[in-house]
């Protein structure tokens, strides 16, 4: 019987021994399953998370457009006037528009949270090094993929929401390039601090507080 061999050999032949095969692709199966669960790559997931933040800054950044313009013409409308203040702000809030609300809500929720999410998640898998390249070209590719992608796709979203998609292209001449010209004062500013600066952890909260005040330029320019 020794000269069947212990280890599949068969009269000198070398056989494959099935059991070793059979634990090595028990155990390659168990490993891809746990990498697949790590990285997510069993299916696709909505960031559900990052959906709602950037909806409810996208609600606040317009919420805060709105009252300020109003604000600001009741005022000048109403000076000299015996009506308060407190007359004022009723007026104000009575006459907001709920469609633009939900119209840059919607926004945020169904593109901007989900795109940017994978966006970032992109660079770090990428460029994964906290190394001064690596920063400048976050940065960079930052304000000249994401920036005029997240400016098309809102003028698009809205004008598509007021039934004028047939004027969107004189948006786009109009008012596109200042907005991303506007944008790379901010942004640029900010995301060397987010990503240089701002611990991995704390990233997300310090840009959705900078995209509130973004937000609300946004929303005042796309609204003219």
């Amino acid at each position: 019987m020794e000269a069947l061999g212990s280890n599949g050999a068969f009269w000198g032949w070398n056989l494959p021994d099935l059991r070793s095969k059979k634990k090595r692709f028990q155990s390659k199966s168990k490993s891809s399953d746990s990498t697949a669960e790590a990285t997510g790559a069993g299916g696709y997931r909505f960031p559900l998370k990052q959906a709602v933040t950037a909806a409810s800054l996208a609600l606040t950044g317009d919420t805060i457009a709105q009252l300020s313009d109003r604000w600001r013409k009741q005022k000048q409308s109403l000076s000299g006037s015996s009506d308060t203040s407190k007359d004022v702000m009723s007026s104000i809030v009575s006459h907001h528009d709920w469609l633009r609300a939900l119209r840059m809500t919607s926004y945020g929720f169904l593109f901007y949270g989900p795109g940017s999410y994978a966006w970032y998640k992109y660079l770090d898998h990428y460029l994964p090094h906290q190394t001064a390249q690596n920063l400048m070209l976050k940065v960079l590719l930052n304000q000249i993929v994401l920036g005029p992608c997240v400016i098309a796709v809102v003028f698009a979203w809205n004008n598509l929401w007021l039934g004028k998609l047939s004027q969107l292209p004189n948006k786009y001449q109009k008012d596109a390039l200042p907005t991303l010209f506007y944008g790379f004062r901010f942004w640029i500013p900010v995301s060397v601090l987010n990503f240089w600066v701002v611990p991995l952890q704390a990233r997300v909260a310090f840009m959705s507080t900078g995209s509130i005040f973004w937000n609300f330029f946004l929303s005042s320019t796309m609204s003219k």
